[in-house]
């Protein structure tokens, strides 16, 4: 169990765990679980960390087959300007390892935002706290329990 699961399990909220065999030498973490377990790539959504300007760390959910738009997270954030997070910052402030990102469960609660691409679909997949797992959920399930916001924040 992973502590995105453990708070699944615990709001008894609608979900469902998917594994698969990581190849330690994939170049996508994303890209890789799409393929192996099948899915569409657009419905597979990557964990990023962003920080403002101030040095607040902000979560981005955006779909594996594009990349984060960093002035539509600024936007989203109310913040002037965003830049990557320093990966030790992201792994130390959510508990999780690169790749293994959930926004579910982290040690702190950070702003969260989800790319619009998310709401059409019935369900998306994001990780669920360490390579080689994801949860799939309702896109509305992982919003209430990220208290995240939906925005423009992915590049195609």
């Amino acid at each position: 169990m992973t502590p995105a699961l453990d708070l699944l399990k615990k709001v008894r909220a609608e979900h469902r765990v998917h594994s698969y065999e990581h190849d330690p030498k994939a170049a996508s973490y994303g890209l890789e679980a799409a393929e192996k377990l099948g899915l569409a790539p657009a419905q597979v959504f990557k964990t990023l960390l962003a920080a403002s300007e101030k040095g607040e760390l902000l979560v981005a959910v955006v779909p594996v087959v594009g990349s984060l738009d960093l002035k539509g997270l600024a936007h989203a954030a109310g913040v002037k300007k965003v830049e990557m997070a320093d990966p030790a910052a992201a792994q130390r402030s959510t508990g999780y390892l690169l790749g293994g990102i959930s926004p579910l469960g982290q040690k702190k609660r950070l702003r969260t935002f989800i790319d619009n691409s998310a709401q059409p679909f019935a369900s998306i997949f994001v990780s669920a706290g360490r390579r080689g797992l994801e949860v799939e959920l309702a896109p509305a399930v992982l919003a209430e329990h990220t208290q995240a916001k939906f925005a423009d924040i992915g590049r195609a």
